[in-house]
């Protein structure tokens, strides 16, 4: 299949070149140079802007950073409205506000293009390894129809429903892994303070109703003192000011999507949101004066 694919960023790159991998012909832009070379050097067609890659496919991909890039592209001066022909789809794999993949998704109809929302989550290493989740909002023909083609970047795909559904999944998706990182991050400080091992706590209760993937993939990086970003606190920042968004919309209370928020504010403030978003440890590690790291044996 000849795919358009717009946004070679951290997730956005590895997920092309899956694709590739799979037998796709790809054709591509971004922002770095030295990305469209390496996917040039690779087999892909480089071209300028969202007009030229949907003058050439029947499938465009975006993996962008937020709400308002995606307009930009899909919408603005040399973006996908101005290339696409009538029957084009739109996969947006972006994790952005779902009332925004409503409004954009409406302003493609107008030209007959098709848009389904579809973010991921599992972060970089999934990415790398194709086994990113992928929950998708839009027509269900159409998802059918591309469900082959989002899974040979994936582990799963899902359907959740009408445009903006995929968002909203993946809205909820970022609230559990914020509230659990936080519990984490409040249970090792708590073991730390009261002088127990935190690696000995870790392994006692990761078998129980408390483990869970976020523990099995997060507490070993406090205490190892391993921040770098997976998922960056900045980006986390950015969904939970979408969930906040969407919630308000719609007049959901989302009380510790709120709190979560001044958390990471306040790490922004201290100048961690370039690292992973297990350094939510540092919140509590400053308030509690103390550090979450293994005992010397």
């Amino acid at each position: 299949m000849k795919v358009g694919f717009i946004g070679l960023g951290i997730m956005g790159k590895p997920m092309c070149k899956n694709l590739m991998k799979a037998g796709h012909e790809l054709v591509v832009t971004t922002h770095n140079p030295n990305t469209l070379k390496e996917m040039e050097d690779l087999g892909a067609k480089a071209v300028h802007n969202g007009r030229e890659v949907a003058q050439e496919v029947d499938v465009i991909i975006t993996m962008l950073p937020n709400s308002p890039q995606v307009r930009e592209v899909a919408l603005g001066k040399g973006g996908i409205l101005e290339g696409a022909k009538e029957g084009t789809v739109l996969i947006d794999m972006s994790s952005i506000d779902p009332t925004e993949s409503k409004a954009i998704a409406a302003g493609l109809s107008e030209k007959g293009i098709e848009m389904l929302d579809a973010p991921v989550s599992g972060g970089e290493p999934k990415a790398i390894d194709g086994t990113i989740s992928v929950m998708v909002g839009g027509k269900k023909e159409i998802f059918d129809r591309y469900y082959d083609l989002m899974m040979d970047m994936a582990g799963s795909v899902v359907y959740v429903g009408p445009i903006g559904s995929g968002n909203v999944a993946k809205l909820a998706n970022q609230i559990i892994v914020a509230v659990n990182i936080a519990a984490v991050s409040e249970a090792l400080t708590l073991a730390t303070k009261a002088g127990t091992d935190p690696q000995l706590v870790y392994q006692a209760i990761r078998g129980g109703l408390a483990g869970s993937t976020v523990l099995d993939a997060k507490a070993p990086m406090m205490m190892d003192r391993n921040f770098k970003p997976g998922f960056r606190i900045e980006l986390h920042i950015k969904d939970l000011n979408n969930a906040l968004n969407a919630g308000h919309a719609v007049n959901a209370a989302l009380p510790l999507t709120a709190e979560l928020m001044e958390i990471m504010q306040s790490l922004k403030a201290d100048g961690h949101e370039k690292e992973d978003h297990s350094s939510i440890v540092k919140y509590y590690e400053k308030i509690s004066n103390v550090l979450v790291e293994r005992k010397n044996s």
